[in-house]
């Protein structure tokens, strides 16, 4: 295998707010949700009702993880460069928070991240996440004191910024111009908390979190000038 590809270790996370209705929440989030709601561009008649059903699951003080999968590539029997997929999904947060630290703290130490937009995103919304569950952070999550350059941490987006700060690029977007394979089924982002609340199917969302490491993976493996990896040698655990 590429050296250059060795103990990289890709996710994705899935989030929806903290609670199915917002009439359960407590009157200090209520509070809470209000102040943060009165920045929002809303169309007319819109509610702080309405918005959290939009808006709470992006917010990690309002929302929650409900899934994580991840992703590496190895070497088949073959010696050829494949890919071993993984999910935890789990209703209740701290165990899959705990469930998720415990394989990271087996990984070699050299070991880095990388999601899109994991630097904005995935990798802050998991640390705080595990704090407000008393979970002490992972070493691969926990940067306090490090230096710019020791952070463990790769972004699919920012490597294609080029330093363009102000560029936003979607994962759906990066895909379609490399030819990679969609990650997109019969769900997309704006559908999670729908199917998470309404149809009560964690497995489909595991699913489809799972499609979108596949395609960071394989965007990664674009940015270094590199094939994709076929289907067949994409091995998923669960």
């Amino acid at each position: 295998m590429n050296p250059s590809l060795k103990d990289i270790l890709f996710l994705d996370i899935e989030t929806v707010g903290c609670v199915e209705k917002y009439d359960q929440l407590n009157e200090r989030l209520k509070t809470q949700w209000a102040r943060k709601a009165a920045f929002f561009k809303r169309e007319e008649g819109q509610t702080d009702e309405d918005l959290f059903y939009e808006k709470a699951g992006i917010y990690a003080e309002f929302g929650k993880i409900v899934v994580i999968a991840i992703g590496k590539y190895i070497e088949n029997e073959k010696g050829e460069l494949s890919l071993r997929t993984k999910y935890f999904a789990e209703h209740d947060e701290k165990r899959l928070l705990t469930d998720f630290k415990s394989a990271i703290e087996k990984l070699d130490p050299s070991t880095k991240l990388c999601a899109h937009n994991g630097k904005e995103f995935d990798f802050p919304y998991m640390s705080r996440r595990m704090l407000v569950n008393d979970i002490a952070l992972p070493n691969l999550l926990d940067l306090a004191g490090r230096r710019p350059w020791e952070i463990p941490h790769l972004d699919t987006m920012e490597l294609w910024k080029f330093g363009d700060y102000k560029h936003y690029t979607s994962l759906d977007l990066l895909t379609a111009i490399f030819q990679i394979p969609s990650s997109k089924g019969s769900m997309d982002g704006s559908m999670v908390s729908k199917v998470y609340y309404g149809e009560k199917e964690l497995t489909k969302i595991a699913f489809y979190c799972v499609g979108d490491v596949v395609a960071i993976a394989q965007l990664y493996l674009k940015m270094k000038g590199q094939p994709i990896i076929p289907d067949s040698n994409i091995i998923r655990t669960n």
